[in-house]
């Protein structure tokens, strides 16, 4: 084999050691922001996949991660229910919810399908307000360590926790690494590309983009899942605009269309907070003029700019 083709998975197996090491390596404090940015570059996978390989602008992605999150938490909340089965609860939740989304937000295009999916996003931020005599609105609730246990496993410690992270992520990195080259994905940058040449190909684009809608909304929705058993907290402000804006700030950071751009543009953005606010109280001033300085110097992201000084095969 050419180093061409070994360099991606060369790259992809460092990543996921890197992750697996950094346990024993760092301190404690990043061994906990390390778990969250994993299980948040997993929502920005998701996103990552529509925007970055389909070319389709959603400001409605915390819908998904808020149908996954309390998919998840409620169940254990009203009904008793075990970490596993709530866990598919919370995925199934969020399958119908994107299916649900796509069929109907799919009738539009460009500008307009932007539009509709924060309008979708917003009425699940608004419902989750007016439930709140289940759901707690922005007060939220909290998930009892007790039932955050799989299989004996305790994912309330640090050590749990964080290789709880470092699985899911591992996981749903392959899954899109290996989306991306099937056909499926190779459909899906050429509609991005290029949607009246893929349609007179004979290609269904519109069916073919319901099915980028629905992984992509269901790995967000996972992200929630996950997000709420490991931290074990669910809450409005998961439902709200600002976090339909995340991924897509993440996404853009890293490097839209590239499989390691999620966790780039994830960590980036997550210590450039964390750094900054320690140093002074006007923190999004400075995180703001970063970003712009990034964006104009590397409009592709960290990843897409990487790949077009030093080749194509960063992934």
């Amino acid at each position: 084999m050419t180093t061409r083709a070994t360099a991606p998975l060369a790259l992809h197996s460092g990543l996921i050691l890197a992750l697996g090491l950094a346990y024993f390596v760092l301190p404690d404090y990043h061994d906990g922001n390390l778990a969250r940015i994993m299980v948040l570059a997993v929502y920005a996978m998701g996103y990552n996949l529509l925007l970055g390989y389909t070319g389709l602008l959603s400001l409605g992605h915390a819908l998904f991660f808020a149908a996954g999150m309390y998919g998840f938490g409620l169940p254990i909340q009203h009904l008793g229910l075990a970490a596993v089965p709530a866990l598919m609860a919370g995925l199934g939740t969020a399958v119908i919810v994107a299916a649900t989304v796509g069929f109907l937000a799919l009738r539009t295009s460009g500008v307009a399908f932007m539009i509709v999916t924060l309008m979708f996003s917003q009425a699940g931020y608004l419902a989750i307000l007016w439930l709140g005599e289940y759901t707690r609105g922005d007060e939220g609730f909290v998930i009892e360590q007790t039932s955050r246990f799989i299989a004996g496993a305790d994912l309330s410690s640090p050590t749990g926790r964080y290789y709880a992270a470092f699985i899911l992520f591992v996981i749903c990195y392959g899954v899109i690494a290996w989306i991306v080259q099937t056909p499926f994905g190779k459909c899906l940058v050429a509609i991005r590309e290029n949607e009246p040449r893929a349609q007179m190909l004979g290609y269904d684009t519109v069916r073919l983009k319901l099915y980028a809608v629905i992984v992509s909304g269901t790995m967000s929705g996972l992200a929630g899942a996950g997000y709420a058993l490991l931290f074990g907290y669910a809450g409005a402000t998961f439902a709200s605009v600002q976090y339909s804006i995340y991924p897509l700030l993440w996404v853009l950071l890293g490097g839209a269309g590239t499989t390691i751009g999620p966790i780039i543009g994830t960590a980036f953005a997550f210590y450039l907070v964390d750094i900054s606010s320690g140093f002074t109280s006007a923190y999004l001033l400075v995180v703001g003029v970063v970003i712009v300085l990034l964006i104009l110097f590397a409009p592709k992201g960290i990843a897409g700019s990487l790949r077009d000084r030093y080749g194509s095969w960063i992934p």
